[in-house]
């Protein structure tokens, strides 16, 4: 079973998530929780986590995942970003929204798009999600965690643990964390296109 580790969602012990990090660097699975709920996180080289991250969710194995980043300065690094979805990220960063955009040359080639060449990319409003960024010093690669057969408001760390078995190495519990869908909005044409309503409100189109 995965080890559990409990952290103050405010003010993360830093012990605690120097030992998530160990264990994303040592190539295994973290379960975290972010401002739009529990979340699955790997290290980008580990390209054998989304095979074991589609057999947890029960989802198609060539799903695309996104990249978790610390904020907009690390983000260009491995995303294309022009003036207005500069301003549009800006304004609406740190918070629950997903951004789809062209990938640079540092993504790995199997976590863009294959046709497209785009990734989607995260900036989180929430301590443990920096401060674990902070400690990796790199994006983390994330998946929202959900199962089909439970609903999306019903998720605990008890019936993550169960759901998960063995396939996940650390726990990261702060209790209860809402779980809503990040808004994703399709940045990678040049214009606003809003893929999926989610938390993040929309009042930019």
């Amino acid at each position: 079973m995965a080890n559990i580790l409990r952290v103050h969602p405010d003010n993360p012990q830093p012990r605690s998530i120097k030992s998530a990090i160990d264990t994303l660097k040592n190539g295994g699975l973290i379960i975290y929780p972010t401002d739009s709920g529990y979340a699955i996180g790997w290290v980008m080289d580990n390209l054998k986590a989304p095979q074991v991250v589609a057999l947890i969710k029960e989802i198609d194995a060539h799903h695309h995942f996104t990249m978790m980043c610390r904020n907009i300065s690390q983000m260009t690094d491995f995303v294309l970003v022009d003036n207005v979805a500069f301003r549009l990220i800006k304004h609406h960063t740190p918070g629950a929204y997903t951004f789809i955009m062209p990938a640079t040359r540092r993504v790995p080639k199997k976590l863009q798009h294959q046709k497209r060449k785009t990734i989607g990319v995260r900036i989180a409003d929430h301590n443990v999600v920096n401060a674990l960024l902070d400690e990796l010093g790199e994006p983390m690669m994330t998946s929202t965690l959900e199962f089909p057969d439970v609903g999306m408001y019903e998720l605990d760390v008890d019936d993550i643990e169960l759901k998960v078995g063995n396939r996940v190495n650390t726990i990261i519990d702060v209790g209860y964390c809402a779980q809503e869908p990040s808004t994703v909005v399709d940045l990678s044409m040049g214009e606003v296109n809003i893929i999926r309503q989610g938390k993040g409100e929309i009042d930019f189109v």
